[in-house]
C-alpha cells in the first residue's frame, strides 16, 4: 500500500491511497465466503458455492464491491497511522479507481478529513496571570452568619400585606380567552424567588391574605407553553422567617462552638477559604483566556457547522438566525478550548488513570442526581467513556498550566493555588471506590483501560458542546474547562 497526504487548510487534508491486487485478495477471499453464505444456488450447499459459480451467477462486480468496502477502512486506518494524522469528524471518500473483474489491478481512494491542527504552544513557566485580591470583610461573615440563622428560623404568620422575602400560600388560575388552562392550590412561595412565574412577585407584593389579583403572563410550561394568559393569584396566608437572635445560645445550638465569637471566627475561615477556591477559580479561567491569546487555534468549518445544525435540530430552532449565531460563537469557542488543550496534553504526556476516571465519574453523576453505577452504565451503553476520558485528560492539562504558570493578585502578590490544583502526593492520597452500597467492581471495569483510551487515535464522534451546564463546582475542583466546552473527537 502507498499514502500520500496532501494539506488542504491548517484543519484538513487529503489523503491518496493506493491498494496492490495482492493487498486485496483477503478482502475478495471474505467476500466469496460472505456472499455464498447469503446465496441459494441448486447443487450446492449453502455456504459452498465455489467462487467461480459466484462470478458466473452473480458477476464479479458484486464481488469487488464487497471486497471494497469491506477494504476500505482497514486501509484508511493504516494511512492515518502512517501518516501519524489525528482526524476529526467522519471522512469523505472517493474511490477513483477499482480493479478490472477481469484482470485485475490496484485500487486507490482518496480521502478527505478534518485533523486536528498542529498548534506552537507557549513555555507554561512563561505564563503570568493577574486575578482579584483576597478581599474579606465584617460584611461577608455577617452575611454568612445570617444564612445560618435562617436555617434555624421559623415561619409566623403575619398580618399586613406580603412583602419581599415573605412566605405565602398561594391559589392560581390560567384562563385564555375565558378558558381555563390550570389551577393549583395551596402552592407555597417565597416572595422575591423570581422562579415561578413572571410578573409573580410584583402582583403579590402588597396582598394580605385572602387578597386576589390578575395579571397577564406567558405560561412556563404545558402544551400552550409561552402564550399570554391571565393569571389569577390570591393570597391563603403570609408568613414571615422570624431568625433567632445571634448570641452565644444561638453559637451552641448551630455549632460546635460555646460563643458566637468563636463561630464569628469559625465563619471567617469558611469565607476564606471559599474566597481562595474563587480566586482559583479566576486563575483557572484566566490561564485558559491567556493560552487561547496566546496560540491561534484554527478549527474545522465542517464540523463547528455539524454540531450547529444538531443542537439547533434538537431545539427544533433551525429557522432561527439569532440563535444559530449564539451557538455558532459558543460552538467556536469550545472547540478552540478543546483542541488547545488537546495538544497541550498531548506535549505534556498527560495520561488518564482509571482512579481518575472513576473518581471524574462518580463526581458527574452527583452533578445529575444520579446514582453513580447507573450513571456509569448510561455513560457505557452511550459510547461515551472515551469522550469522558478525554475531559478529564484535558482538565489534567489545564492543572498542569495552572501550576507552571505564574499567578499574582492584584497587588502583585504570587498565588499559591496548590491546594486547588493538587500535585502527585494528592493523586496518591485520592479517595478510592464508589460510595456506600455501589458496587465498585462495576464502575470499575467500565474505567478500565482509560489510559490506552486517552492515548488512541479520535474518530471524530461528537457531544454537544453548548449543552447541560450541570458540573460547575467538581468543574472547577478538578480545574477543567467549563461543561460547555465538548468532546470533537473520541479516544
Amino acid at each position: 500500500m502507498k499514502s500520500d497526504v496532501e494539506t488542504l487548510n491548517p484543519t484538513r487534508v487529503k489523503l491518496t491511497v493506493e491498494v496492490g491486487y495482492d493487498e486485496l485478495k483477503p478482502s475478495l477471499d471474505a467476500a466469496y465466503k460472505s456472499i455464498a453464505g447469503q446465496v441459494q444456488v441448486p447443487g450446492f450447499r449453502r455456504g459452498k458455492v465455489p467462487p467461480r459459480v459466484i462470478d458466473q451467477r452473480f458477476g464479479r462486480a458484486a464481488v469487488l464491491e464487497e471486497a471494497v468496502n469491506d477494504a476500505l477502512p482497514k486501509f484508511y486506518q493504516r494511512a492515518v497511522e502512517e501518516k501519524e494524522l489525528r482526524p476529526l469528524g467522519q471522512p469523505t471518500v472517493d474511490v477513483s479507481q477499482a480493479p478490472d473483474p477481469r484482470t485485475g489491478g490496484d485500487l486507490r481512494f482518496s480521502v478527505e478529513v478534518d485533523v486536528r491542527p498542529s498548534l506552537e504552544l507557549p513555555v507554561l513557566e512563561d505564563l503570568e496571570v493577574s486575578v482579584d485580591d483576597l478581599s474579606i470583610s465584617d460584611e461577608d461573615v455577617d452575611a454568612r452568619l445570617t444564612s445560618l440563622r435562617e436555617r434555624f428560623g421559623t415561619l409566623t404568620g403575619v398580618d399586613r400585606p406580603a412583602a419581599d422575602g415573605d412566605f405565602v400560600s398561594l391559589d392560581l388560575r390560567a384562563e385564555i380567552a375565558g378558558e381555563e388552562i390550570e389551577t393549583a392550590k395551596g402552592i407555597s412561595y417565597q416572595v422575591g424567588q423570581g422562579n415561578m412565574i413572571v410578573g409573580l412577585d410584583d402582583a403579590v407584593t402588597g396582598l394580605s391574605a385572602e387578597g386576589s389579583t390578575t395579571f397577564t403572563a406567558p405560561l412556563a410550561g404545558g402544551d400552550r407553553k409561552g402564550e399570554d394568559a391571565e393569571i389569577t393569584v390570591t393570597v391563603q396566608s403570609v408568613k414571615e422567617r422570624v431568625l433567632p437572635e445571634a448570641d452565644d445560645d444561638f453559637a451552641q445550638l448551630a455549632s460546635e462552638f460555646d460563643t458566637l465569637e468563636e463561630l464569628r471566627a469559625d465563619l471567617r475561615t469558611q469565607v476564606e477559604q471559599s474566597k481562595k477556591f474563587e480566586q482559583g477559580l479566576q486563575a483557572r479561567d484566566r490561564v485558559l483566556e491567556k493560552l487561547l491569546e496566546l496560540v491561534e487555534v484554527p478549527v474545522p468549518e465542517s464540523l463547528v457547522e455539524a454540531e450547529i445544525h444538531s443542537h439547533l435540530e434538537r431545539e427544533g430552532r433551525l429557522e432561527d438566525a439569532e440563535h444559530r449565531a449564539e451557538i455558532d460563537e459558543s460552538t467556536r469557542a469550545a472547540l478552540r478550548s478543546q483542541l488547545l488543550l488537546d495538544a497541550l496534553a498531548e506535549r505534556e504526556e498527560i495520561g488518564v488513570e482509571q482512579q481518575e476516571l472513576l473518581e471524574y465519574l462518580i463526581g458527574q453523576a452527583q452533578q445529575y442526581g444520579m446514582e453513580p453505577n447507573q450513571f456509569v452504565q448510561m455513560v457505557d451503553q452511550s459510547g461515551q467513556v472515551p469522550a469522558m476520558v478525554n475531559e478529564v485528560r484535558r482538565r489534567k492539562a489545564l492543572a498542569v498550566a495552572m501550576e507552571k504558570a505564574t499567578v499574582k493578585d492584584a497587588s502583585g502578590n504570587v498565588v499559591d493555588l496548590e491546594e486547588l490544583v493538587g500535585g502527585p502526593e494528592d493523586d496518591e492520597e485520592a479517595p478510592a471506590g464508589a460510595p456506600e452500597g455501589v458496587p465498585a467492581e462495576a464502575v470499575e471495569q467500565r474505567a478500565d483501560g482509560a489510559e490506552d483510551a486517552a492515548d488512541a487515535p479520535e474518530t471524530g464522534e461528537t457531544v454537544d458542546p453548548v449543552g447541560d451546564d450541570a458540573q460547575a463546582a467538581a468543574d472547577a475542583a478538578a480545574t477543567g474547562q467549563p461543561q460547555d466546552a465538548e468532546d470533537q473527537d473520541r479516544a
